[in-house]
């Protein structure tokens, strides 16, 4: 391509690439299907080409890319030559940053010269355009942004970084301009990309200047921020279109902000000034550059104050920070585990003052699971972040800093370890409660049905001959009734791990949970031998006979019963009837042993009379 020919890439024929699934390079779709297919088809030949290049100038060449050929160019007669369809056009990139011993001019001509040759000697259908980096960013600096346009419209060849940069700055930026033209004062790249420290994994870096001086409907800084958003999620867009996901950074100042960045001389707005080439500039970026250069934007008196003092205030912050670790994130990262711990023995949490002694006395004291010396970091800790909070200590060191870093890391080790030891006590724990709960419930069961006294050793055989054998309970609990009494002695041996652990404690609670149900059900039949229900009224109650007392329900509907209790005399009356409650009616049927036959006798019935009223009526098989 010769050098004439860069303007015919001209903005009209731009069109975003889109990456092709393929071998493994980003082709863009604009590119004319005879052109995929001859790229195909001398593959082997650009390959070479490249090798033969980079041979030579490997510390030299940024990038080299398949371009979309040129628009056709017009005779004086205004008749379109057409252009060459057998020819290939490359463009290489080259880094002129370092030429001292030629012009930038005689250099271009001279690699030109070469790249050219090498390019004819592997195909005479190459057309190679060599452009030298500083002729890149000078086309921008004149707000010619032609290179540019014909860049993203390539295919990547070879690249170090900077290709990628552009490609997507420029898919960018044609985006945001479509969009918000209006508003956009100047689109900038900078950062390593164009101070010449690229690598392919370097963040591309874009500097994007929002006029606000004529904002009406909105307040500036809601003007930078719906801009902004929408304008980094363009950038997202553009990463996919050109396959250059994730690089892209995205920098937006309002005008009178970034204005007074330069009044000030924030450092990072004179090296965007300095460094930043301009793919779009309303004519205010390059009259700051221009100015930069020229040493006529200088701080003002108050900002070079401000920056005189700013190492002063830096420090301070310094301290602050480290004031505040010590104060609250030792603090915090020792104290929290530590109450965790106690909430996991069993015990709520207690306050950070109380913390060191409750430890002393559950750990190391009663359980004996922890030193002396753990409890005495925790000491330490809460004592600078006391005497930091009442003045006393103003000033934390480095040194300190790093004493109660490794005194932490220390703390929190031990503490892991502690979790375990209370994790194992309280399976056991756990274990030994299920375990002899189960053997009361079965002994509780055995003499509901007639059996008083069971050995230990026999407590299954039992069980299993006088319960499971005659259909009271299912065969599957009988099963699990020995799992656990195996378990346990499993467990006392170490041969249990922690899952089975979990399974074991959990059929236990299952097997409780029917056991319990089963003497509920069992107790309640025998109940109902032992009640009289009665209607009064339009009112249900009830009498229950245990033993030598009678407990009468007055209006068994109603939830706030209404309880009496009476003495159950000899001959079958009731006498001394007092005012009584739930709790001592459930207390009475707990410890009262129910008889296998009640009878009732006449003067009872006489009364009940006297307990609802005359018209009281006795229910049989209710």
């Amino acid at each position: 391509m010769a050098k004439k020919s860069k303007s015919n890439y001209v903005k009209d024929s731009y069109v975003a690439p889109e990456p092709v699934q393929g071998s493994g390079m980003e082709m863009p779709m604009n590119i004319p299907e005879e052109t995929k297919k001859k790229l195909a088809e001398i593959k082997t030949k650009l390959d070479h080409f490249q090798k033969k290049v980079l041979d030579k100038f490997s510390d030299y060449v940024l990038g080299m890319a398949l371009l979309p050929p040129p628009k056709p160019e017009v005779d004086e007669n205004g008749k379109e030559i057409p252009v060459d369809k057998n020819k290939i056009y490359l463009l290489v990139l080259v880094d002129d940053s370092d030429s001292k011993k030629m012009s930038k001019e005689e250099l271009k001509d001279k690699l030109s010269a070469i790249i050219n040759n090498m390019a004819q000697e592997v195909d005479k259908n190459l057309a190679v355009e060599t452009l030298i980096l500083t002729e890149l960013w000078q086309s921008c600096f004149d707000a010619k942004y032609d290179y540019l346009q014909a860049i993203a419209m390539s295919m990547p060849l070879y690249d170090k970084g900077m290709l990628a940069a552009i490609r997507i700055a420029e898919v960018h930026k044609t985006m945001v301009l479509k969009k918000f033209e209006k508003y956009i004062v100047a689109y900038v790249l900078a950062g390593s990309i164009v101070q010449g420290r690229s690598t392919p994994k370097s963040d591309i870096d874009v500097y994007i200047v929002i006029d606000d001086t004529d904002v009406k409907k909105m307040t500036r800084a809601e003007l930078k921020d719906k801009l902004r958003a929408i304008i980094i999620g363009m950038g997202g867009e553009a990463g996919k279109l050109t396959g250059i996901e994730n690089k892209i950074n995205i920098q937006v100042y309002i005008l009178t902000d970034f204005w007074d960045s330069v009044k000030e001389a924030n450092p990072v707005i004179f090296t965007f000034l300095r460094d930043g080439v301009p793919f779009y500039d309303r004519g205010i970026f390059m009259p700051w550059k221009q100015l930069l250069q020229m040493g006529r934007v200088k701080p003002s008196p108050e900002s070079i104050d401000m920056f005189m003092h700013s190492g002063d205030q830096i420090l301070e912050r310094v301290q602050y920070k480290l004031v505040e670790i010590a104060t609250e994130d030792f603090f915090w990262a020792t104290l929290t585990p530590t109450q965790a711990a106690i909430m996991l023995y069993g015990l709520p949490p207690p306050t950070p003052k109380e913390t060191p002694a409750v430890m002393t006395d559950l750990f190391v004291k009663k359980e004996k699971m922890l030193e002396p010396e753990y409890v005495a970091i925790m000491e330490r800790i809460l004592k600078v972040r006391k005497e930091i909070e009442h003045g006393d200590k103003k000033i934390v060191t480095g040194k300190e800093i790093d004493a109660l870093l490794e005194d932490s890391k220390k703390y929190l080790k031990r503490i892991n370890e502690l979790f375990k030891q209370i994790e194992h006590l309280k399976e056991e724990e756990t274990i030994q409660h299920n375990y002899e709960s189960i053997v009361t419930i079965v002994r509780d069961i055995l003499r509901l049905e007639g059996t008083e006294k069971v050995a230990d050793a026999d407590i299954i055989k039992i069980f299993e001959s006088e319960i499971v054998h005659k259909g009271l309970i299912p065969e599957k609990f009988l099963r699990i009734l020995k799992d656990i009494v195996k378990a346990k002695k499993d467990y006392d041996a170490g041969k249990l791990n922690k899952t089975e652990v979990y399974e074991v404690n959990k059929n236990a609670r299952e097997l409780i949970r029917f056991l319990v149900e089963y003497i509920q059900r069992r107790r309640g039949r025998e109940l109902e031998r032992v009640k009289i229900r009665v209607k009064h009224g339009s009112k249900y109650g009830e009498v229950i006979l245990l033993g030598k007392s009678a407990f009468i329900i007055h209006d068994i509907d109603n939830e706030e019963k209404e309880i009496s209790k009476a003495v159950l005399n000899a001959d079958g009356s009731l006498s001394n009837i007092q005012e009584s409650s739930l709790e001592e009616l459930e207390k009475s049927l707990t410890e009262t042993e129910i008889p296998p036959k009640t009878f009732i006798k006449e003067t009872i019935f006489e009364h009940l009379k006297g307990v609802f009223g005359k018209d009281v009526e006795i229910l049989i098989n209710y």
